[in-house]
């Protein structure tokens, strides 16, 4: 049988347009590469991107053929952040700091990820060696779903950051973006993607 994570914590990867929810996200897995910086004006960002999506790819039908298991490949995901998170602003891209990544299936391990990098490497692909296997955990958050352009968002993070404030929550953590569309092969008011902000009990410093 093929695994599907997105099937198996559905309320994780769907989300509504219109009510933002709380969820629980347990502790998971993912392939994560870090970077700093305009995502618009910086090659890396997209060659990051690609050797997530390399990886994940290699180690899924290596995995299938060697031993019998298929699963999808999951969505691309970032967590954006700043030094100092209570001046993050959507406008000061620049000062952006952010980790691309991919949820991977709890069978995978370093040695996997070691062996795919192997198998690679027999063909270029640009910051291979910065993908590391991490685990990470987000606990209580809240999202919603924001379709249309990424440059859009505005209007969708601040009804969920006042959904937070209204149930008494406040932002903790990095703001995360799980992005369902591919946005090469999607018009961009079409795009959809997954706003979520873990929440604390504790403002945040």
């Amino acid at each position: 049988m093929k695994t599907d994570l997105k099937k198996t914590f559905k309320e994780l990867y769907t989300a509504s347009a219109k009510t933002p929810a709380l969820v629980e996200v347990p502790r998971f897995q993912f392939l994560m590469v870090d970077g700093a910086g305009d995502p618009n004006a910086n090659p890396f960002f997209q060659e990051a991107a690609a050797a997530l999506f390399s990886l994940s790819y290699t180690l899924k039908f290596t995995l299938k053929k060697e031993r019998g298991l298929d699963y999808a490949v999951m969505p691309l995901e970032g967590l954006w952040y700043a030094d100092d998170m209570a001046a993050f602003s959507m406008d000061r891209k620049e000062d952006w700091k952010w980790t691309l990544m991919i949820l991977q299936p709890d069978f995978i391990t370093s040695e996997l990820v070691s062996q795919a990098a192997q198998i690679n490497q027999k063909r270029p692909i640009p910051h291979l060696e910065k993908v590391r296997l991490t685990p990470f955990y987000e606990g209580l958050g809240a999202q919603a779903l924001h379709v249309g352009p990424y440059c859009d968002e505005g209007p969708t993070i601040a009804r969920l950051h006042q959904f937070i404030k209204d149930r008494g929550f406040q932002l903790g953590g990095r703001h995360h973006e799980i992005y369902l569309s591919d946005p090469r092969r999607t018009a961009p008011e079409k795009l959809k993607t997954i706003l979520r902000q873990p929440v604390t009990l504790e403002a945040m410093k």
